[in-house]
């Protein structure tokens, strides 16, 4: 997934965790563009003003449910990453993933594309020919610790994830571990990704880590979070020390669950890149230009074959220095 904003402001997150937090802290959403000219609109909860990550997870869009019925409708050109994992994850529709690797892979609801950028990676997101009507769903970036931020990069494709039921609802998880459910996906921090589904009118109580800090994404109407109602698109942040959440809707409900251990290096978010510094993102933004210029398939990050479009451009850098950041607003 893209940040395609033709200006994109620097993501500022990472860094030490404050030694005091708020108990519970309400993300409301920003609407940004998705895919070059023919976008579509989504809710990015993270980065926030003020709260930037949720453990390693650096960034949250939330889209749909869209009606593409005779439409395009996810188109993102191929464009860069590094530093990061994307997370794809879809309630409903379908999206097909091409990357510089050669991968091609179709994602439906309850299955992942997970690909690790790693030292750099690109890749192209739309949605397939004779799509269905309907695009709803969450892409998420994991930032990846400093001594795994140039692996080499890979995709993983996971369609049987482990799921944890009981009359009250069920919780797939995507990555990490919950109520000893473990997602098969490769992590590189202490993490836990799960989509909650609820059902209707019940409270659906789910054991947490406690060394974690969580935050609950409402993916539908009438979610509640330990009998606070979050409206849809929001992100409720929990904060850390809770050994258990309850969640509950008044229809059939659905959310993602997110946490892990707090993120405590400072980082440097821009457009698609994840750097420690400033010189480390202009060198990955040249090294994509003169890519994307020439179609080097051996630079840096390869080139995606099958996309009926070129590349996306990077955007000009900002006047000033990009800085590292702390994982809030608020001074380590």
């Amino acid at each position: 997934m893209s940040n395609v904003e033709q200006q994109p402001a620097e993501l500022r997150c990472g860094g030490a965790a404050t030694a005091a937090e708020p108990e519970a802290e309400l993300l409301e959403p920003r609407t940004v563009p998705l895919g070059g000219p023919r976008a579509m609109m989504v809710g990015r909860t993270l980065p926030n003003r003020d709260r930037r990550m949720v453990g390693a997870w650096c960034f949250a869009d939330f889209y749909g449910p869209a009606d593409i019925a005779g439409q395009p409708g996810m188109q993102v050109p191929p464009h860069p990453h590094t530093g990061l994992q994307t997370v794809s994850w879809l309630l409903d529709g379908e999206v097909l993933h091409r990357d510089s690797l050669g991968n091609e892979q179709l994602v439906r609801p309850g299955e992942l594309n997970l690909m690790t950028a790693g030292r750099g990676i690109s890749h192209s997101e739309e949605s397939p020919t004779g799509h269905g009507p309907v695009l709803h769903g969450a892409q998420l970036w994991v930032a990846l610790p400093g001594e795994q931020r140039d692996v080499a990069p890979h995709f993983e494709h996971h369609g049987d994830l482990p799921v944890v039921s009981s009359s009250d609802g069920s919780a797939t998880v995507l990555m990490g571990e919950l109520a000893e459910a473990v997602s098969p996906a490769r992590a590189y921090t202490p993490l836990m990704g799960a989509e909650v589904s609820i059902t209707a009118g019940r409270t659906l109580k789910l054991p947490l880590e406690a060394d974690f800090e969580h935050a609950v994404l409402a993916m539908s109407d009438g979610i509640s979070v330990d009998g606070r109602p979050v409206r849809v698109g929001d992100m409720l942040y929990l904060g850390r020390g809770r050994e258990q959440l309850e969640l509950g809707s008044g229809g059939p409900g659905r959310a993602l669950l997110l946490g892990g251990v707090p993120f405590e290096e400072q980082i440097v978010m821009w457009w698609n890149f994840v750097g420690r510094s400033h010189d480390e993102v202009v060198q990955a933004r040249e090294e994509w230009e003169q890519g994307r210029v020439s179609g080097a398939p051996d630079g840096r990050f390869g080139v995606v074959h099958g996309y009926p479009e070129p590349a996306l451009p990077a955007p000009a850098l900002p006047n000033a220095e990009l800085r590292a950041r702390g994982r809030t607003r608020r001074p380590s």
